[in-house]
């Protein structure tokens, strides 16, 4: 890998974990995620209208993921309004990987290395320690079910675009689709549940919602450029350092707790799930 592809791709990773991050900051993460979401189907209008119609075998897949998106956005933003981005983020995004390896080992979906069992079972001790520290810690324990719903609904939609996208025939235009249509549902759905207000915002909101679509997006885009300009697992690996890139934010920029356990947590999160892509 060359070193522009690994600056971009640790670029991605900051990128992702900082569209988590605007959701963290804002009040109400619900309208939050509600006004990211609606700009996310602004972006992905634009794809649409530039790219081709899947193909007809690619809409069962698509309309499963839209939902599943919805469903992994609602986990998170309850989540967020319950606890800290270093406690929730490491969660929900190294429980998912961990899913997706088992349920392919034992589907036969895509065989695992041995590397990846050990990564599995590391991934998982640094899961548990994680979730011991929201007890230790004094942290509210509803976090827990939503960010490991999160992470549930990351995995299925993670196996589903899988199938999706390589039928689609266009994988770009699958990914607008989805990005629509995931967008459109959640912001409209929003509203008609918690009231007109998930759509007001100011004009910071606004910018927040705007910056965190086009981070949401570049982060997906510059990861799939890079998969076509170097060895998939590498960039697969280098990705998931979002995960430290979470946790720093969480403190350095919101000033959350920073213990030993949850530092210690990180890290094997971070090493299981590279021992998962190798």
């Amino acid at each position: 890998m060359s070193l522009p592809i690994f600056f971009a791709v640790l670029a991605a990773a900051l990128l992702h974990a900082l569209w988590n991050a605007l959701v963290r900051l804002g009040g109400s993460k619900i309208r939050a995620m509600a006004m990211l979401s609606l700009a996310e189907a602004g972006v992905g209008l634009a794809i649409v209208l530039a790219r081709p119609l899947p193909a007809a075998e690619a809409w069962p897949w698509l309309i499963a993921s839209c939902g599943l998106q919805v469903a992994y956005k609602t986990f998170l933003a309850h989540a967020y309004e319950a606890g800290d981005l270093s406690r929730v983020y490491p969660l929900s995004r190294g429980t998912a990987p961990m899913l997706v390896a088992i349920v392919s080992a034992l589907f036969a979906i895509d065989p695992i290395a041995p590397a990846g069992y050990l990564g599995v079972a590391v991934l998982a001790s640094g899961i548990l320690f994680m979730a011991h520290g929201v007890f230790t810690d004094g942290e509210s324990r509803r976090l827990l079910p939503f960010a490991l719903g999160a992470a549930l609904s990351t995995a299925s939609y993670t196996l589903v675009d899988g199938i999706g996208a390589r039928v689609s025939g266009d994988a770009a235009g699958y990914v607008g689709w989805l990005m629509m249509g995931s967008g459109l549902i959640f912001a409209l759905a929003a509203p008609a549940w918690r009231g007109p207000a998930m759509l007001r915002g100011s004009a910071r909101d606004w910018l927040f919602a705007a910056l965190g679509a086009a981070a949401s997006y570049g982060a997906y885009a510059i990861s799939i450029w890079a998969m076509t300009r170097a060895p998939i697992a590498l960039v697969a690996v280098l990705r998931e350092t979002s995960i430290l890139f979470a946790v720093l934010i969480g403190w350095l920029v919101f000033h959350e707790r920073m213990t030993r356990t949850k530092a210690v947590a990180a890290a094997l999160i971070v090493t299981g799930v590279v021992l998962t892509r190798l």
